[in-house]
């Protein structure tokens, strides 16, 4: 049963949200670029103000790298505790031509905030931290809140576990809320209740020992671009299926009743496709769009490389080439089994005369979690305060890799409530965020501590 409270729309200062949210925007707080770590550090300490306002303890702690940002407010005994993680760090602003307005100045066009990191996930994070405000507009909390907010997830988060690690004891939470994806469609509220994992490598060709002259040497000698383009090719065969000895080993098969109920939402594949531009959606035959997208794992060539690029022509056979090679993973698959099992395989298809070896890059574990679990209903009924109807369950098809983390070392589950679109554009020039999905994020935010705060919640 929803837990009866006013409607707090009408509480909401729309205006100043946005004015705040601007702010917090032109900060070019982007991990990837060592010149901008004043920006970081000046971002942090931004969202650590904002929170000490609001009442929080609230304190910037160093890493390695960026900073993070911590604060809480426990002032109910007795009530959950949630813990609302979120990345204050941005991708890097190129290419800069492309972008119709600054990325760092915030412009209101056809009601969509255009800026960097304006969903991804600057606006989404803080319009958690524009709920509880909303909630405190009214009162005391209805459950004990946390924020931890990273500047380094753009970057991979390489200091995040250790800082959960010396952390574990004070971010013990009953349960954590991340908002960092997109919606199944604008006005449909989505829980996103599973992720990929991912293994990523690079495949390195060798040849000859130099580069060599097409007209002297062509026809006898290997050439390792061709060599790549058929190994890369025999990756997958024409079902679209992945070749690799034991890739399909133990995975958790999409139960009867995803597939239905992904059958349900209202997909098209024609208007899927024409919005990316192509006239056709390949992939694994016997799965819709939405199972390849959300529950099938995937190889793709996000890379490639050899040989000459430059204008004009040049006759060469090059001694090397490479490509960056992706897998995202379902549930039952285990990234460093899939990195090893990649590493053996690819050697074995070479061409005579050259050599194959593949080099690990990162991964991550895929997660799904309990359709039914109390959180779940609990965000179910926060968004349905919001948008009227209930939310779809969905998967995504990106990798989260902290979700590891999270269940490693603080033993919570996750609650995904995204609050963006994939027409939001993240990591894209002319990144956006609506500016009615802001104010509704800030609505849910507020609604789901109050669900989550709700008697019987969590029993």
């Amino acid at each position: 049963m929803t837990h009866q409270t006013p409607d707090l729309s009408a509480a909401l200062n729309r205006e100043q949200a946005n004015e705040e949210l601007f702010a917090l925007l032109r900060l070019p707080s982007v991990s990837a670029d060592p010149t901008r770590t004043a920006d970081m550090a000046a971002t942090a300490e931004f969202l650590r103000a904002k929170l000490a306002g609001l009442g929080f303890t609230a304190r910037i702690d160093p890493t390695a790298g960026h900073p993070v940002v911590y604060a809480e407010r426990l002032n109910v005994p007795g009530k959950p505790t949630v813990l609302i993680y979120g990345h204050y760090d941005v991708q890097p602003e190129a290419p800069l031509e492309e972008w119709v307005t600054p990325p760092f100045e915030p412009t209101i066009r056809d009601g969509r905030i255009y800026a960097r990191g304006s969903t991804d996930d600057k606006g989404q994070a803080y319009a958690h931290v524009k709920g509880v405000e909303l909630l405190l507009s009214q009162g005391e909390l209805p459950v004990n809140v946390k924020f931890l907010l990273e500047g380094e997830e753009e970057i991979g988060s390489p200091n995040l576990e250790p800082y959960l690690r010396d952390h574990a004891e004070e971010l013990k939470a009953d349960v954590i809320v991340i908002s960092d994806g997109s919606r199944f469609a604008p006005e449909i509220p989505t829980i996103t209740y599973g992720v990929r994992g991912l293994s990523y490598v690079e495949i390195h060709v060798q040849g000859a020992n130099r580069d060599l002259h097409s007209g002297s040497y062509g026809g006898a000698a290997p050439n390792p671009i061709n060599a790549l383009a058929e190994i890369i090719t025999r990756l997958k065969d024409d079902q679209g299926r992945v070749t690799i000895p034991g890739f399909y080993d133990g995975i958790d098969e999409l139960t009867p009743e995803e597939r239905q109920m992904w059958a349900d939402l209202p997909h098209s594949d024609d208007e899927f496709a024409a919005s990316i531009g192509v006239p056709a959606l390949p992939g694994e035959a016997g799965y819709s769009t939405l199972e390849r997208l959300w529950g099938r794992p995937t190889l793709d060539v996000n890379g490639i490389w050899g040989g000459y690029q430059g204008e004009g022509s040049k006759t060469v056979i090059a001694a090397k080439a490479g490509a960056k090679v992706s897998m995202r993973l379902v549930p039952g698959q285990d990234p460093e089994r899939i990195t090893q099992l990649i590493t053996e395989y690819v050697p074995t298809l070479a061409p005579a005369g050259t050599t194959a070896v593949v080099h690990p890059h990162h991964g991550g574990r895929p997660f799904k979690f309990d359709l039914n679990s109390p959180y779940n209903l609990a965000a179910n009924r926060a968004l349905k305060r919001v948008f009227g109807r209930e939310a779809v369950f969905a998967r995504t098809g990106g990798s989260i890799p902290i979700v590891a983390a999270f269940n490693d070392l603080l033993h919570a589950p996750v609650l995904f409530v995204d609050l963006g679109l994939n027409e939001d554009a993240p990591h894209s020039p002319n990144e956006s965020f609506a500016v009615s999905d802001y104010h509704n994020g800030i609505l849910t935010s507020a609604y789901l501590l109050q669900e989550l705060g709700a008697p019987n919640t969590a029993e």
